[in-house]
């Protein structure tokens, strides 16, 4: 098993310094705490054994929490560590621009030599993604079936086929929907075609001397691109697309039989492709840990940190409770759908449904061997509370499970 840190940037404070503060992003000093919090934690997941940090990419956030994730963030973490790989899980496709995005994934990876990943997500958060995505007229999503929930896809896969041809050795082009390369698609003036034709790749300059083909450069350094991932996934057709792209899923949704179903589904289309893996491998999970000397002081952690402050002031409003459910919520949810009221959004209801593991050593040992045991993951992605709770305490905890839990799964 590899061990990826999920950081949630988040601006350190408490609920009444952020309503004392607001807004608590218009401080700059709390800025230069979370960017020194974020580094020092990933020098030490890096000492104590994890393969992996990674941030996700959101904005706009005037209270201060899950702050950004463009490369400027992986890379200054990556200068200030020694091995351990750094990226983002992921870009928000729908909101990006194709062509930027490969050149700075590119970039990135050249200028860290391989020391980097890919993440992909949909974008769920219509705050900032629809300032972002405006001009190609694309909406934040819920995975809903709408119509706006098709229109995001569709441009997070032609976003997603366009980087594919930008890794690749050949010059190329590309119509979709939302974009055209060249731009326009007859062909681009391109007044210093002879120096292209004798000094460029063959084919890029047709005899008008106009750019017929595009060839992104730089190449990544990692060939021919590197590791992809797929943000906390919560439904099978998600699986089985990652599994047809040989895309590494992040489940989100922790119940054991849902995750056993979906490695399952991932393990099958792979298959399909050509391609047969071991139940769980290029499989991740999510899950949060709180690990103490007692259960109860552990709880205790877990009501201060994103469990039980985040999860039901900020992320039940995205309907992330299908994640949380419950066998007795079937009955009281005959549709299927769960969207849980707020009071019920606690910590103790996230670990029982098995999203956060909590207590001693060998309480999260338990969690650790029934998980690994239902679906050998290849990946365990650990949800932090850099942010939440005080930094020396995050410190402890990722020493702590680096020293008691992580040799026992390698």
């Amino acid at each position: 098993m590899k061990f990826m840190y999920f950081f949630l940037p988040t601006l350190p404070a408490t609920l009444e310094e952020r309503k004392r503060l607001r807004p608590i992003a218009s401080h700059p000093e709390r800025w230069q705490q979370l960017i020194d919090e974020v580094v020092e934690l990933a020098q030490v997941a890096e000492d104590v054994g994890f393969d992996a940090v990674c941030f996700p990419e959101h904005h706009l956030h005037s209270e201060g929490i899950e702050i950004g994730s463009l490369p400027v963030l992986t890379q200054h973490v990556i200068h200030h560590t020694r091995r351990i790989k750094v990226g983002p899980i992921g870009y928000v496709l729908p909101g990006w621009n194709p062509l930027r995005l490969a050149l700075e994934i590119a970039w990135l990876d050249q200028l860290t030599r391989g020391r980097t990943f890919v993440g992909f997500a949909r974008g769920y958060q219509t705050r900032w993604l629809n300032q972002m995505a405006q001009k190609i007229h694309v909406t934040a999503t819920s995975s809903d079936k709408s119509e706006a929930d098709r229109i995001n896809r569709e441009a997070f896969e032609e976003v997603f086929q366009f980087l594919k041809l930008a890794w690749g050795d050949e010059p190329f082009r590309f119509k979709g929907k939302y974009y055209e390369y060249p731009y326009p698609q007859e062909g681009t003036p391109w007044p210093a075609h002879e120096w292209t034709r004798e000094y460029g790749f063959p084919g890029e300059v047709d005899e008008l001397g106009r750019i017929q083909k595009i060839n992104v450069v730089p190449k990544p350094y990692q060939r021919p691109h590197p590791p992809l991932f797929q943000a906390f996934s919560v439904s099978e057709e998600t699986i089985r697309w990652c599994a047809r792209e040989q895309i590494i899923p992040t489940i989100l949704l922790p119940q054991p039989p849902v995750v056993r179903k979906f490695a399952e589904a991932y393990r099958e289309e792979s298959h399909k492709a050509g391609r047969d893996l071991n139940l769980g491998e290029r499989i991740g999970v999510l899950h949060s840990i709180y690990m103490a000397d007692s259960k109860e002081h552990g709880r205790e952690l877990a009501r201060h940190g994103m469990a039980g402050v985040a999860f039901p002031k900020f992320f039940h409003h995205f309907g992330f409770s299908e994640a949380w459910r419950l066998p007795e919520d079937e009955a009281r949810y005959p549709s299927g759908k769960v969207m849980l009221p707020a009071h019920e959004v606690t910590a103790e209801r996230l670990e029982q449904c098995k999203f956060a593991y909590i207590g001693t050593t060998d309480d999260v040992r338990r969690e650790m061997d029934a998980m690994e045991e239902n679906v050998h993951p290849e990946w365990f992605v650990w949800q932090g509370d850099q942010g939440f709770l005080p930094k020396e305490e995050v410190k402890r905890q990722i020493v702590r499970f680096g020293k008691e839990i992580i040799p026992r799964y390698r």
